[in-house]
């Protein structure tokens, strides 16, 4: 066996760490807080015949009558005296790679647990008082779906959903902005914009900030629009559109088709153990000892016995705010750069789950629901019509039919039903609070009844949600969520630390994805690992880490952004620019005002543009690259555009996003499009061989 690795949080990192290390012969020991392996993606069992709805007088009996049942055993087709419950529902967007990948890797049944992924087509926005929209959640492939597509597009034509025509160009243009905006700049200037303020949504109508606001921050990131920072938002958002844009992604939203446990968790976990991993359930990590410029060890709590547990490495899987009191001053003088996560700690917002089991097929939309004008940011799944294999009338005492999966995204907005926001009510009032927001939105003016009280058989809040022991009449969160606030890029470790046998798997470490899911998770867990095999100087295959795909065909836009940044100058829309630059240019020509300049070069310049050869690394004629021509082009004419620019109808999201004075790219080495910093006066683009 290979050098030893222990791992602490069994959670998504920690078994993605696990998985790509015991595939490569190390030694792994994993160390999980709950009783349940999974960490937040874990399913749960709820014994309905004992009211258990999740509170910690019930679901700790629930959790161990279970596991005497060896309830994890029991396969799709077998009675089960328990209802299947969840922190929150699972979501996997066209765009996740890497723990796609690792599902390909993992056996089920005949086949693997990625066979379990199925495909949405939908996405209802549920209003109260309005009919919904219905919106394919992928490139229309059917005659329902370019319905559903002409039907929303003549909504907003026709007013209905409240946001004007003037905001829709707005907001398209910011997403055109962040579009064809670089890498370097996203991280440099986005990443200290607030989303709220770059979309302008303080000057927009109320729908404007209910849809581009706050629906999706809070609906889709879990967090605050008035916070949350620009890059981050904007990128997850494009990789959204892209992938329903996109004719060869099947769809932008996949389900698991059964619970989490039983088609991806627990088969799992056999793989791993089958590769020799010891996995440790219900293990508290106390400290990690340092000595000698290394961790010697660490020390975990089971049944109140403490012991030290030694290896070789060690990764850190935990969720921040439990990683951060374990950092203490040996860790951070021996990396500085850990003392950073006390701050980060504070970065976290809630968003747990709740089920409602109903004792009738609801299958309100074929996939996800966004109910826009809740207070508390709900979004759900009816989870019946995609588990196929599973029947629910075998389950518990048999009268549940469908469960519609809800999250709650906003703890901190006052409720319609009691007047309170949900941090301060009770279990039984946040069930009652969201059982009536959901009514509000689905049940329609017309008399409707989508949801009835008497369909309503059992409900079950994530157990997270516990009481404060403070404040009995006060909720508290043992599992919040990280959110990606303004300018706190700057605050997030890499996997791969400064001590040499100390690496991070989890959610708040710098990765390609730069949100807190599953699929970051497994991207820290892989550049983890790849930090081990460094270390210890292995020729095992490195992970493989994918960037986020965005199409080539905005690359020129990029590159020329990119050549901007570098040169201190702001974002300028290449689209306007040439539209308003070429009529000034011809006039100029005529006049002989621009004999300083190539005569060919607008010309050149409007051509390459239209042509594949406008890509960087393409040689033409004159050994000049067509971002350099458009540099030259433009020079002479930006004066002239500033004055015009207020001919353009509307601003249209074309306002300029200026760097503040003395900006400087900061941690941007090493990350896809980032390539050094700015540098002073005219830079050259250096042609690729």
């Amino acid at each position: 066996m290979g050098k030893k690795v222990i791992i602490l949080g069994g959670g998504i990192g920690g078994m993605s760490a696990a998985h790509e290390l015991a595939e490569r012969g190390f030694d792994v020991e994993v160390f999980e807080r709950q009783e349940i392996p999974g960490g937040k993606a874990r399913s749960i069992p709820v014994l309905e015949s004992i009211d258990d709805r999740g509170s910690q007088g019930t679901q700790g009996p629930a959790i161990a009558k279970w596991r005497r049942m060896k309830g994890h055993e029991l396969g799709p087709n077998e009675k089960a005296p328990w209802l299947p419950g969840e922190h929150g529902f699972r979501f996997f967007p066209g765009f996740y790679k890497h723990i796609v990948d690792t599902m390909d890797r993992i056996p089920y049944g005949q086949g693997k647990v990625s066979d379990n992924l199925v495909k949405t087509t939908q996405l209802l926005l549920a209003r109260e008082g309005a009919d919904e929209m219905v919106l394919p959640s992928r490139f229309p492939q059917t005659p329902q779906d370019m319905k559903s597509s002409i039907n929303a597009v003549l909504k907003v034509l026709s007013d209905e959903v409240g946001v004007s025509l003037h905001e829709m160009q707005l907001f398209g243009g910011r997403v055109w902005q962040i579009a064809t905006s670089s890498h370097e700049r996203r991280l440099d200037e986005y990443e200290k914009i607030g989303w709220w303020e770059f979309i302008k949504a303080s000057q927009g109508s109320k729908d404007y900030k209910k849809f581009f606001g706050h629906g999706i921050t809070r609906s889709l990131v879990a967090s605050q629009a008035h916070l949350a920072n620009t890059r981050t938002i904007g990128n997850i958002f494009l990789q959204l559109v892209f992938d329903i844009i996109d004719p060869t992604i099947p769809t932008s939203d996949r389900l698991l088709n059964g619970p989490t446990n039983t088609v991806w968790i627990r088969p799992w976990l056999n793989y791993l153990e089958r590769r020799g991993v010891k996995y440790h359930l219900d293990c508290t990590v106390q400290s990690i000892n340092f000595s000698h410029g290394r961790v010697q060890s660490i020390t975990v709590e089971k049944d109140g016995i403490k012991t030290p547990v030694s290896g070789d490495y060690f990764v850190a899987a935990l969720p921040v705010e439990r990683i951060a009191p374990l950092i203490n001053l040996r860790l951070q003088e021996a990396d500085p750069r850990l003392s950073h996560l006390s701050e980060l700690a504070k970065n976290v917002a809630w968003m747990n789950g709740i089920q409602f089991y109903i004792t009738h097929p609801l299958p309100i939309a074929h996939g996800h629901v966004i109910f826009v004008d809740t207070p508390w940011a709900l979004t759900s799944i009816s989870q019946g019509q995609f588990w196929h294999d599973f029947d629910l009338a075998k389950f518990s005492d048999g009268d549940t039919r469908d469960i519609l999966s809800v999250d709650i995204s906003d703890w901190e907005t006052e409720g319609v039903l009691y007047g309170k926001k949900a941090s301060d009510c009770t279990r039984e009032e946040i069930a009652m609070e969201t059982w009536e927001q959901l009514k509000r939105s689905l049940n329609d003016m017309h008399g409707r009844m989508v949801l009835r009280d008497e369909d309503l058989d059992h409900w079950f809040l994530d157990p997270d949600i516990r009481h404060d022991p403070e404040e009995r009449k006060l909720q508290e969160n043992v599992e919040p969520l990280l959110v990606n606030l303004k300018d706190t890029w700057r605050l997030r470790p890499d996997a791969v630390t400064a001590i040499p046998n100390l690496f991070l798997a989890a959610d708040y470490v710098r990765t390609h994805t730069d949100l807190a899911t599953m699929e970051a998770a497994n991207e820290a867990a892989r550049r983890a690992v790849n930090g081990i095999l460094d270390h210890s100087g292995s020729g095992a295959t490195r992970c493989r880490v994918w960037a986020l795909h965005e199409p080539e065909i905005l690359l020129p836009w990029r590159e020329y952004d990119r050549a901007r940044w570098e040169q201190n100058l702001p974002w300028e829309d290449p689209l306007a620019l040439i539209s308003i630059a070429k009529p000034i240019l011809e006039v100029l020509g005529k006049t002989g005002a621009l004999s300083s300049i190539n005569s060919r070069s607008f010309q050149r310049l409007s051509e390459t543009f239209e042509v594949a050869n406008s890509l960087p690394g393409v040689v033409n004629d004159n050994q000049t690259s067509p971002i350099e021509e458009l540099l030259e082009v433009t020079k002479p004419v930006h004066s002239i555009v500033e004055e015009v620019r207020e001919m353009i109808p509307s601003d249209g999201g074309l306002t300029e996003v200026r760097p503040r004075p003395g900006a400087q790219a900061q941690g941007m080495n090493g990350w896809e499009g980032e390539r050094k910093p700015r540098q002073p006066g005219r830079l050259r683009i250096v042609q690729k061989p």
